[in-house]
């Protein structure tokens, strides 16, 4: 066999395994071809389609970027237990991927990309596309990936396959190590035979590792909750992967403890349950918020506390704050200087903690007093999502309008722009996996291969990807990947001329908006400042790649429209793109985060100095938090 062959068949035979639960760990290869991929990859996997179709499905992409965005939305989906590798040709094809990988690695989710490289023996040496470095020869490009990557190794001869392929397999399936895995393949040595063990072809299963927690370390955080008076749950990500949501539910109605939840932590707990105060942070609920300010102990689980989680380190201001810390890796058990970090997994340790806590329960009055922040920040959501009748709707209230026509399973997916922080505050998730925001990268053009990725995980599902034109513009093209499949999804396609999350953000640093709005350059004034809006027809383009297009004209009845709009998407058994257009100037409602983004020091514009004057009296409230 050729390392390519021996590579995509290992690949096929993976298994990850989680108690009863076993599927496959590389559901498929999204490829790209080039000459640096073509007689490699590209064969092997044309020559298994071709003896065995089913064993190693390959997709294709039209933009290798893409590919990896594809692999997190499924992973996601997967809970960690799936992914999808992606191949991609030599120097730019591989770049394109570079993008990728950091997304994948930063919401520690996993990926396996395959970049081509140059020559191994140098017999063509500079081949095309390859990038020479005088004080280093052996460097590539690829090496790029190395920063970017959980694992990275390259296959400079043959007979490295074996331990290169199944450190990365433990590398992909290990809860507290995954994220980008990088195999970098010269296109000469793809092509190379081998004589390959059978046993490296095998079904091999990968067992899901749950540490458990150790009893020192546990009776310690135990010991802080019952002492605490004003506890917070803060859940991430991690809840999800772990398959912990009932665990966490079942300890918030036995002690009443409070839970919020970070962007990754979406759908950890339900919208209307008792005990959930919905988002926590820059991004958050007052509710959260409020429980923050004074939460004595923070119960932080299988979360990386963000900027936006901690509002930039003001969310916490009890000066006697400490965080029980809750998480599979120690990287981020011990974040915050936590004195209290559990390091084990979560729902292994959310049943052990509801054991030792079940007669445990929080004050009357604090209960009493959450009840009436989240009864408050729900009048305030109800508002923000009802219709105003005016002829261009906002932001809250196109969410409204969408989430009053989708179903509790269906999933919304955004990442970047003002959405991800609307959406924190505003959409009612109602089942566990319903809400797929990228915000750890937050990555423009993420939401339209990230909502395919999320239906090839999830067919049952309906995919509703939300983006604003200025996202969409970054990776429109992978709607012709969704036609080509057939892969239905949903694109409610946000149109307000601009950068509106990047608007309102310049606006609070003294900026002015400059630069974020999509207009005609205007030689005199030597800016894009002006009034005359460009002539894109963003409808006609997603209509060009034959989709359906439904396109929501402005009017008094708009929001009526796009629920409408929706539901026959969702009547639908093809892809569907919802053009609606919105005014970019009205805003969420405020949760009373901060988010810590410096501006400038000196300036000679009245607005910069009055900015600044807010940002020195708002980072005044940051603290050190070491808990």
């Amino acid at each position: 066999m050729t390392v390519s062959q021996a590579l995509m068949e290992f690949l096929a035979h993976q298994w990850t395994v989680d108690g009863d639960h076993r599927e496959r760990t590389i559901a498929g290869t999204f490829g790209i071809f080039g000459h640096g991929n073509v007689a490699g990859i590209g064969q092997a996997l044309k020559q298994l389609n071709t003896t065995e179709p089913g064993l190693m499905p390959y997709y294709q992409a039209r933009n290798e970027q893409a590919m990896v965005h594809q692999s997190v939305g499924y992973a996601r989906m997967r809970r960690r237990l799936g992914t999808m590798a992606s191949a991609a040709s030599v120097g730019p094809g591989a770049t394109n991927m570079l993008t990728g990988a950091a997304l994948a690695t930063t919401n520690r989710l996993p990926a396996l990309l395959l970049p081509s490289d140059t020559f191994a023996t140098r017999v063509a040496d500079p081949v095309l596309q390859q990038l020479e470095l005088p004080h280093d020869i052996g460097l590539t490009v690829n090496d790029a990936f190395r920063p970017l990557s959980r694992f990275f190794d390259r296959v400079q001869r043959p007979e490295q396959l074996y331990s290169i392929a199944l450190s990365a397999m433990r590398v992909l399936t290990d809860p507290a190590e995954t994220g980008a895995v990088t195999i970098a393949l010269p296109e000469d040595v793809q092509a190379e035979a081998l004589d390959v063990p059978l046993e490296f072809l095998a079904d091999r299963e990968w067992h899901l590792r749950r540490p458990l927690p150790e009893r020192a370390p546990l009776d310690r955080a135990i010991a802080a909750i019952l002492a605490a008076k004003t506890p917070l749950i803060v859940a991430g990500g991690g809840v999800l992967y772990s398959t912990a949501e009932d665990q966490l539910r079942q300890l918030a109605e036995l002690t009443g403890i409070p839970v919020a939840t970070t962007q990754a932590g979406g759908g950890a707990m339900l919208w209307d349950h008792p005990q959930y105060l919905g988002a926590v942070g820059a991004t958050g609920t007052s509710a959260a918020n409020r429980a923050a300010e004074q939460a004595d102990l923070i119960i932080g689980i299988g979360t990386r506390y963000s900027d936006f989680t901690t509002a930039s380190r003001t969310a916490f201001q009890n000066p006697d704050v400490r965080f029980v810390n809750i998480n599979v890796a120690s990287f981020d058990a011990y974040k915050h200087g936590s004195a209290l970090p559990v390091i084990a997994d979560a729902r292994e340790t959310l049943l052990v903690l509801s054991e030792a806590l079940g007669r445990h329960r929080i004050s009357d009055g604090y209960a009493e007093q959450l009840r009436r922040w989240m009864s408050e920040w729900n009048s305030i959501v109800d508002t923000a999502l009802a219709p105003t009748n005016q002829e261009l709707p906002g932001q809250p209230e196109i969410i409204g309008a969408v989430h009053a026509a989708v179903e509790p399973r269906d999933v919304v997916v955004q990442a970047a722009g003002s959405l991800p922080g609307d959406l924190h505050k505003l959409w009612r998730v109602r089942d566990a996996l319903g809400y797929h925001v990228e915000y750890a990268y937050s990555c423009m053009g993420y939401e339209i291969p990230g909502g395919m990725g999320v239906r090839r995980a999830a067919p049952d599902r309906d995919v509703i990807v939300m983006v604003g034109d200025g996202s969409y513009l970054m990776m429109h093209s992978e709607l012709v990947t969704a036609v080509a499949e057939g892969l239905k999804i949903i694109v409610v396609l946000i149109q307000n001329h601009g950068f509106a999350s990047i608007g309102h953000l310049s606006e609070t640093v003294g900026s002015e908006r400059f630069g974020t709005k999509y207009r005609a350059f205007d030689e005199d004034a030597q800016n894009f400042d002006g009034q005359t809006i460009l002539p894109i027809d963003l409808a006609a383009n997603a209509r060009s790649y034959g989709l359906d297009v439904i396109d929501v004209e402005p009017g008094p009845d708009v929001t009526g429209r796009l629920s409408d709009a929706v539901r026959q998407a969702k009547a639908s058994s093809t892809s569907t793109v919802i053009h609606v257009q919105s005014d970019p100037l009205v805003y969420g409602p405020d949760g009373l985060g901060w988010w810590d983004v410096p501006v400038a020091e000196v300036s000679e514009l009245d607005s910069t100095r009055a900015a600044r004057s807010e940002y020195e009296a708002q980072r005044a409230q940051q603290r050190p938090l070491l808990g």
